[in-house]
């Protein structure tokens, strides 16, 4: 992982996953904490080379790849931790995510593992979107769900750190179905990305861009073009789709092959979170019929 320096006060680790990180004097706060504690160890022996502090944590959502290093982090010693409001019961109780992702039913073992079960950690402070002073760090928190149930995007010092409120264009191709609980809440978010005045950003996955806002009309136009696809192949089938049947045909399109379980109760996730959208905005409709969920155009 390399560390770029953004601004006087302001970092960024770069890689698969990245993380943020805020030094003022003494104090120093990573923003996210990778998959894992290797993923840490590096962060954390950069930083000690750089004579850099750790004594603050801000976790933008609960998903592993961005809190699965933090237990490391807080077995070290006295780190504030600070996370949003209902994604940190979550991060106190991980199991709660291998279990949502699979309909709530207790998970099978081969979903606990480090990609969807983090350990645990505390939080010190719950936050809520706002103005936010914790210590030396004074910040403003924008509730950003669509990705996640109460993700926090925050900026400081200028500089948005923007978690997984949009990708890299690249990162959009390599996923294909990309992973939300509602699409149209992460339109909606998207479009609140482009009125928030930073001076750059730092998405959860992709580079630190000062003119983001092209990046983030090309995540709006390749949702949209999703759910333009999904809503047609709905109205194909004038007697209904099955949800399971709309899954696969989904997949298979976009040329989408999980192997494993744990990647398939993703995109099932991801493509629900498309149909989600279109029932919203009353745009098809869904019935239980013979025990099961069919769709069906308006």
């Amino acid at each position: 992982m390399e560390l770029i320096r953004i601004n006087e006060s302001c970092y960024y680790f770069h890689g698969a996953v990245n993380i943020g990180y805020v030094h003022k004097g003494s104090k120093g706060m990573l923003i996210d904490a990778g998959i894992d504690k290797s993923t840490m160890k590096k962060v954390i022996r950069q930083l000690t080379t750089e004579d850099l502090p750790i004594t603050h944590l801000f976790i933008t959502h609960a998903h592993t790849d961005h809190f699965g290093g933090a237990s490391y982090l807080q077995d070290q010693g006295q780190v504030v931790t600070i996370a949003p409001y209902l994604e940190e019961a979550i991060m106190r109780y991980p199991i709660l995510e291998p279990t949502y992702l699979f309909t709530g039913n207790d998970p099978l073992p081969e979903l606990r593992n480090k990609f969807l079960e983090g350990n645990p950690i505390t939080i010190d402070h719950v936050i809520k979107e706002g103005h936010h002073q914790i210590d030396p760090f004074l910040f403003e928190a924008y509730y950003l769900p669509g990705h996640s149930y109460y993700q926090l995007a925050i900026k400081i010092d200028n500089i948005l750190y923007a978690a997984d409120s949009y990708f890299a264009e690249e990162q959009l191709h390599k996923h294909k179905i990309p992973f939300l609980t509602d699409a149209q809440l992460t339109i909606n978010s998207l479009h609140l990305l482009k009125n928030i005045s930073c001076d750059g950003a730092v998405p959860g996955h992709g580079p630190f861009e000062e003119n983001f806002y092209d990046t983030v009309d090309k995540n709006i136009a390749y949702h949209q073009s999703l759910l333009k696809w999904l809503e047609s192949r709905i109205i194909q089938e004038p007697s209904g789709i099955t949800h399971e049947t709309v899954v696969g045909a989904m997949c298979v399109h976009f040329g989408v092959q999980p192997k494993q379980l744990s990647q398939w109760i993703l995109f099932r996730t991801a493509v629900t979170g498309y149909i989600v959208s279109l029932i919203k905005q009353d745009k098809i409709k869904s019935e239980i019929v013979g025990g099961i969920w069919r769709l069906y155009s308006k």
